[in-house]
């Protein structure tokens, strides 16, 4: 079942941009390398269901992340159309100086709002890792590139607990500063809730940040991350992380499984009347390729539901 009437809901908005992380952050967790070939093959298909913002791969040591050893080998057999974005993400001023000389136009750098994530996934603190993000930042700004911050850890850690939401917006407001055009909030082990979710938006507005400068990041661990959705929407955010089959989670909390399955967002959107781009259809199609590549189901129940029928 593809064709269904719309149903809007008041205060959403008209179109929502989808920025698909499944090629690096769908990619990164798995057990086996997929081929440079098939990576490939992934974001043309991608891009071809009508998805205009593609985070490709991440610049990041191979012995660190192997499944994304290929970065520049992927980057230079990329078509790039007219239109569409192809980000990556940067560690450090190594991974910054790999993308720039590959001709990337866009980066993405990776912040913890707590310390113990901040040094397991950096191994630096947070205030040590915002002072390794400066100098990429102002050095991407400079070549002409943009930067998009992540923010991890942001509705609860699995060693901390709890995560406050002054902490969040605290981390947030730096990157910001460093100049990211955008901030991503990740629900990195998928426990927020729509209530939490609303208390972290209005607190980031109080700061004076707008709703065009943030992005939502969930995982559907516990099943919350399409309710979250609707909730960062109604209250303006426009642009939504999601992976392509629900690959993927973060290869450094274990608990953290489960990213939003685009398809399942995409499914959200045209129910309720907001504009996507996306071609259904050929995107359900891109993941059961993708799983059948990987030799296991994807994880998206869209997927699931429409293969069966």
């Amino acid at each position: 079942m593809t064709a269904r009437r719309a149903h809007p809901l008041p205060g959403l908005p008209e179109r929502v941009t989808i920025y698909e992380v499944g090629p690096r952050d769908g990619l990164q967790n798995e057990a086996v390398t997929v081929p440079t070939a098939v990576k490939r093959e992934f974001i043309e298909r991608l891009v071809d269901a009508g998805l205009s913002v593609v985070e490709a791969t991440s610049f990041v040591r191979p012995d660190w992340v192997p499944q994304l050893g290929d970065a520049e080998d992927l980057v230079a057999t990329l078509e790039r159309r007219d239109g569409v974005r192809y980000p990556v993400l940067v560690p450090n001023e190594r991974g910054l100086d790999r993308a720039l000389a590959s001709g990337i136009d866009e980066v993405a750098i990776f912040g913890s709002a707590t310390e113990t994530f901040a040094q397991r996934n950096l191994n630096r603190s947070i205030d040590e890792s915002i002072a390794m993000f400066a100098p990429v930042a102002e050095r991407a700004l400079a070549a002409g590139a943009r930067v998009r911050g992540y923010v991890s850890m942001c509705f609860g850690d699995p060693w901390e607990g709890d995560v406050p939401v002054a902490q969040v917006v605290e981390v947030g407001l730096r990157l910001l500063e460093l100049g990211c055009f955008e901030l991503s909030l990740g629900d990195t082990i998928g426990v927020g809730t729509p209530g939490h979710v609303r208390a972290l938006l209005d607190a980031f507005g109080e700061r004076g940040v707008m709703p065009g400068q943030l992005a939502v990041h969930f995982h559907d661990t516990y099943g919350m991350a399409l309710a979250n959705t609707v909730e960062a929407l109604r209250w303006g955010v426009t642009v939504v992380d999601a992976s392509a089959g629900g690959l993927g989670g973060c290869p450094y909390a274990q608990s953290a499984t489960g990213n939003l399955a685009t398809e399942d967002l995409v499914w959200l959107l045209q129910g309720l009347g907001v504009e996507t781009g996306v071609d259904l259809g050929k995107l359900v199609e891109t993941s059961r390729w993708m799983a059948e590549q990987l030799g296991r189901p994807a994880p998206s129940r869209v997927v699931q539901a429409m293969s069966a029928s």
